[in-house]
């Protein structure tokens, strides 16, 4: 970490010049896109709402990604990080929001049982982050660095299925020309961040989607139709969907929802703080936590979902060094005019799945390599440290590799079990205190493989 002086500004709180603000903070804006538009488009899917009444459901959860981006990043009060962090609808809640659905007889209430179940979850979230984030404690560099590679690992599979298009179950899903679009993409990015340099080559990612959306015209599969169609001006009416309804079993999958995303925010801000060279310590997490929170508290007013912390903006800020918390907060203000705009959030809607998919494997590969610079400092020339690692991935990785491994297990137990994430950081946690505060004098010795004692320990045994 380098050493700065008092008078210095940090580059977390520098403010960059308006044009530079805006088009990086657009960048985000397009990396995060396609993750939350998919739960209100999924959710709305399943409930069986109109074209008309899903692009409201799409506008109303971008303009909601805004109000809670500025709380993360701005502040106000004990509430928000106040580091480079953007919020948006949370994927986690999408399978227990699609059961919610599926379970309620009559349809036109199952968004307001769901919007009361955020809303009651939220509320208890933000009561219990000052306890939550004292948890920071227990993730030490072994831990950070092998949850941050988790994160990218965990995200790299969602870029692989942007590229194979934007419909699992079409003819020509997979197809070379998605394929190829998505490579020209990354190669893009690649040759503008090696033979550029300053600002083009900080928005390198940005320029990458604009012109792999050109060169996606000819072959048919950029669609310029949401924009023609989308209205000007638009405002997420409160309550739109009706008023909340409060059911004990919704609720209920809402808090376990809301456990697994303060986790995985826990994981991000730890993970974002070693980028930025800013170590979020409990204060910074308790206030990130209250950010996320109550951002999922008031979404449902504005007809959003539940709020956390997008994992694959992280990668934009380790890939670009831009750490200011100004340019996301710009970013969040492009979402809440996309919110009010619905013909500025269908430009966004134009770049291809592929497109996404290239620029993708360049942001979530830069999570999973600074988790991997972590784990250098984290002492991996201890065989404790190694078994952890090397279980904590292991763990994760299995609802990657084997997404039914935990198929006889109850829903609501899945819905942890399925986040790598979690599940990789908890291992971690649980591990760390085993092998390296239980029992401290069989502390971990140098060995040159993690299952073969050193000759140290041999020789102490």
């Amino acid at each position: 970490m380098t050493a700065q002086r008092a008078d210095e500004i940090h580059p977390v709180d520098e403010k960059l010049p308006a044009v530079k603000m805006a088009t990086t903070g657009l960048q985000h804006v397009a990396a995060m896109y396609a993750g939350v538009v998919a739960p209100p488009l999924i959710v709305g899917a399943a409930v069986g709402l109109s074209g008309t009444e899903l692009t409201f459901l799409t506008g109303a959860c971008l303009f909601t990604a805004g109000l809670a981006t500025f709380l993360q990043t701005l502040g106000v009060w004990k509430i928000g990080a106040r580091l480079p962090f953007v919020n948006g609808v949370t994927f986690a809640g999408v399978a227990p929001m699609t059961a919610i659905v599926a379970s309620t007889d009559d349809k036109s209430d199952a968004l307001p049982i769901i919007f009361g179940a955020v809303i009651v979850a939220g509320l208890l979230g933000f009561l219990a982050a000052p306890f939550f984030s004292k948890a920071v404690r227990f993730f030490p560099p072994v831990v950070t660095g092998t949850v941050i590679t988790l994160i990218g690992v965990s995200l790299l599979p969602v870029a692989f299925g942007w590229a194979q298009g934007p419909n699992p179950g079409a003819d020509d899903y997979g197809s070379t020309t998605y394929l190829g679009l998505a490579a020209t993409t990354l190669v893009i990015v690649l040759l503008l961040r090696r033979f550029t340099r300053g600002f083009v080559k900080q928005i390198a990612v940005l320029l990458g989607l604009v012109v792999g959306t050109l060169v996606a015209v000819p072959f048919g599969v950029t669609d310029f139709g949401p924009v023609a169609d989308a209205d000007v001006v638009g405002f997420p009416t409160p309550f739109h969907f009706g008023a909340p309804q409060f059911q004990v079993a919704a609720i209920v999958s809402m808090i376990v929802v809301m456990v697994v995303s303060m986790t995985e925010s826990t994981a991000d801000m730890l993970a974002l703080g070693e980028i930025v060279d800013r170590p979020a310590d409990e204060r910074t997490i308790a206030a990130g936590l209250r950010a996320d929170t109550l951002g999922s508290a008031l979404s449902p007013l504005f007809n959003g979902f539940m709020c956390s912390a997008f994992a694959q903006n992280i990668g934009l800020v380790a890939m670009t060094r831009i750490r200011s918390r100004y340019v996301v907060a710009t970013g969040g203000a492009f979402l809440v005019l996309m919110g009010l705009c619905p013909m500025a959030a269908s430009l966004i809607a134009v770049v291809p799945r592929p497109v996404l998919g290239g620029a993708g494997v360049v942001l979530f590969g830069s999570v999973a390599a600074s988790g991997i610079q972590t784990l250098v400092r984290a002492g991996l020339d201890k065989d404790n440290n190694v078994l952890i690692v090397a279980v904590s991935l292991a763990v994760g990785i299995i609802p990657i590799t084997a997404p039914e491994f935990y198929h006889a297990f109850p829903e609501t137990a899945k819905i942890v079990l399925d986040s790598g994430i979690s599940t990789g950081c908890v291992a971690a946690v649980a591990l760390n205190l085993v092998f390296n505060h239980l029992g401290k004098q069989h502390d971990g010795q140098d060995v040159t493989h993690p299952m073969e004692a050193g000759e140290e320990i041999a020789a102490a045994h």
